[in-house]
């Protein structure tokens, strides 16, 4: 209902979701508590929150090394446990988990979507599983009421569009381009094919990922018919350049997010 809820809100007062992606730990458990009361006290309307993980593919140089600070110090334990605080201090705001299929296979696919439950998640997107093995984690979701995400991608055929409109609850992660993650000058692609394809499947709206970086790109995917956009790199670049200075960079961040979200 959360994600029902603040689309309707959103479609009401004519904007776009911005939805911020960090990972969870980065660059220590008390800090990103206190990046995502900052991201929330922002005004973003959702937060997707990474597990870290040892071999991020999906991910380019700057989310890698979010990856590789949060792992000096990470467990899932402790990423429950800042689930269930952050899902205390706002009752509210959607919350989306990008974790790697590895992470969950691990640790019991079933007992995995039952604990994220338990810590108040809305949603789970697993960067490296393709639509092929969707079975695998769907019962689980269904059963615990997660929201599975899926991923549109540029060169996927209509078939596998169709899969992902069909399947994916909540939004539709749609990339921007093919690749890694990472920051854009400019949004590449023109998605508007795939996001109009999507919605010819299914109403679940279709989020715009890799390379926001600039309001102008939240311009452009509100062009393509985007119902909003996550953006990752460009806010964890923010936290990567501050580790000396945690005002700093928790003031550069809510200039960041008011600056997109203006």
């Amino acid at each position: 209902m959360r994600y029902k809820n603040m689309f309707e809100t959103l479609k009401k007062q004519e904007k776009m979701a911005f939805i911020p992606f960090v990972t969870l730990g980065d660059p220590n458990y008390a800090l990103s508590f206190e990046i995502v009361k900052t991201l929330i006290a922002s005004g973003v309307s959702a937060l997707e929150l990474g597990f870290a993980f040892s071999d991020p593919v999906a991910d380019g140089v700057t989310i890698q090394a979010s990856h590789l600070r949060a792992l000096k110090h990470a467990s899932m334990a402790k990423n429950f446990q800042l689930l269930r605080a952050i899902r205390d201090y706002n009752p509210h705001i959607p919350i989306g988990l990008l974790a790697y299929a590895n992470l969950i296979f691990s640790y019991g696919v079933d007992n995995f979507y039952a604990q994220i439950k338990e810590c108040g998640v809305d949603s789970v997107l697993i960067a490296d599983m393709p639509l092929i093995e969707k079975e695998l984690v769907l019962k689980s979701a269904q059963k615990h009421q997660i929201k599975q995400i899926f991923i549109a991608s540029p060169n996927a055929s209509n078939k596998d569009l169709e899969q992902a409109a069909m399947h994916s609850q909540g939004y539709i992660y749609t990339l921007a381009r093919s690749g890694v993650t990472g920051v854009s000058r400019i949004l590449e692609n023109d998605a508007s094919a795939i996001i109009k394809t999507l919605k010819t499947f299914s109403p679940t709206p279709a989020l715009l990922g890799f390379g926001i970086s600039k309001k102008e790109h939240i311009k452009n995917a509100k062009g393509m018919g985007a119902d909003g956009v996550i953006c990752g790199s460009a806010l964890v670049k923010i936290i990567e350049e501050n580790l000396n200075d945690e005002n700093a960079m928790l003031e550069k961040i809510k200039g960041f997010i008011g600056e997109m979200i203006s």
